[in-house]
C-alpha cells in the first residue's frame, strides 16, 4: 500500500500503521516542531443528559478517517501539502468529574495554542469545548463563534449542573470567552422545555438561525450572514454531529429528526471560505448508536477534513 506524501517533519514520529489508529493516517507526534495543525481527542462524556458513549468519539473517528485522500478537488488544495498535519492524541480526562477535565485539558492544550498551531478537537460530549475556548480566548481574546447544532447550548443548568452539554455557550458568554454579537448559531430544532428556550441564547446577543430558517438560505446567503458578524475576528467552529438528521449520522447522544443531510452540511462549511478560523471541534459522535458501516463517525471526519481545509485557506 502507498503511503500519501505527508509533509516531513522535525519531530518524533510514531511510525503509520504500526496498530495506532491516527486521523488521516497522520504521524502521532508528540514533539510540535514544524506542524501547522495538530488534531487531538477528548474522550469525555460524563455531562451528557441522555446517551452516553461519546467518549468514544475520537477512535471513532480516527477509524473513520482512513479512505480520506489529501486533495480537496473543489478548493483546488491539497491539504496535507498546505497544512503540517499531526495526530496529537488524546488529551487527559478525568470521567465523572467535569471541572477536573477542564482543568487537565487547559493544560494539555495551551501548549499547542501557545506555539500558534491550530487546535482541532474531536470530542467527546459538547462540554469540552469551554475549555478549549478558555484556551483559545487567552491567545486571541473573545472569539466569534459558528455553531452548527441542532441545540443552541445556552441553559443555565441542566439536572442542576452549571457545567454540562446543554450549558456550554451561556457559560462561554458569561465568561467573555465569546463575542456573542459576532457570533451565529445555525441548525436549531426539535421539541424544547418552553416557548422562550432559544429566546435566551438571543438575549446573549447570539444570532439564532433555526433550522427551518436555515433551509431557506442557499450555503452562500448562509455565508454571507456569517461573514457579516464575524468580520475578520478571530472564529472557532464547532460542529456537533447532531447538527445531522439521524438517517445520516444515527449514533449521537441526542438526536432530532428533521435535519441536514452530508451534502447540506458540506456545502454550509464549504462556503464559509476566508473566515479567520483559529480552532474548531467535532463532537457529540457515540459509536454505540452508530449504523453498519459506521456513517456517524465517517460524517465527521469528513467534516472535520473540510475544516481543516479551511484553515488551509486562510
Amino acid at each position: 500500500m502507498t503511503e500519501p506524501p505527508y509533509r516531513p517533519l522535525d519531530a518524533q514520529v510514531i511510525p503509520r500503521f504500526a496498530g495506532i489508529r491516527t486521523f488521516m493516517r497522520a504521524p502521532h507526534v508528540t514533539d510540535l516542531r514544524g506542524v501547522d495543525a495538530a488534531v487531538y481527542g477528548i474522550p469525555f462524556d460524563t455531562a451528557t443528559s441522555y446517551r452516553t458513549g461519546a467518549r468514544f468519539g475520537p477512535e471513532a473517528i480516527r477509524s473513520a478517517s482512513a479512505l480520506i485522500r489529501p486533495y480537496h478537488p473543489v478548493h483546488e488544495l491539497n491539504v496535507v501539502d498546505a497544512l503540517s498535519i499531526v495526530d496529537y492524541g488524546d488529551l487527559p480526562v478525568s470521567p465523572g468529574d467535569t471541572e477536573r477535565t477542564y482543568r487537565q485539558v487547559d493544560e494539555a492544550l495551551a501548549p499547542i495554542v501557545d506555539a500558534n498551531i491550530f487546535p482541532a478537537a474531536m470530542g467527546g460530549d459538547h462540554s469540552v469545548t469551554l475549555a478549549e475556548l478558555r484556551v483559545l480566548e487567552r491567545k486571541h481574546g473573545p472569539l466569534a463563534l459558528v455553531q452548527l447544532d441542532a441545540h443552541a447550548d445556552t441553559w443555565d443548568e441542566y439536572f442542576g449542573q452549571r457545567h454540562f452539554h446543554g450549558t456550554t455557550f451561556k457559560r462561554a458568554a458569561e465568561e467573555r470567552l465569546l463575542e456573542p454579537k459576532a457570533s451565529v448559531q445555525a441548525g436549531m430544532r426539535g421539541s424544547i422545555y418552553a416557548a422562550d428556550d432559544l429566546e435566551g441564547a438571543r438575549e446573549l446577543g447570539f444570532t439564532v438561525l433555526t433550522s427551518d430558517e436555515l433551509r431557506a438560505l442557499t450555503p452562500e446567503q448562509y455565508a454571507e450572514r456569517v461573514r457579516e458578524k464575524v468580520s475578520d475576528r478571530p472564529v472557532f467552529l464547532s460542529f456537533d454531529i447532531d447538527f445531522l438528521d439521524p438517517s445520516f449520522a444515527p449514533g449521537t447522544g441526542t438526536p432530532e429528526i428533521a435535519g441536514f443531510s452530508t451534502v447540506e452540511a458540506v456545502g454550509f462549511l464549504r462556503a464559509l471560505r476566508g473566515i479567520n478560523l483559529v480552532g474548531c471541534d467535532v463532537v457529540e459522535v457515540s459509536p454505540a448508536y452508530d449504523g453498519p458501516g459506521q456513517p456517524t463517525a465517517l460524517a465527521a471526519a469528513n467534516v472535520l477534513w473540510e475544516l481543516l481545509a479551511l484553515r488551509a485557506l486562510a
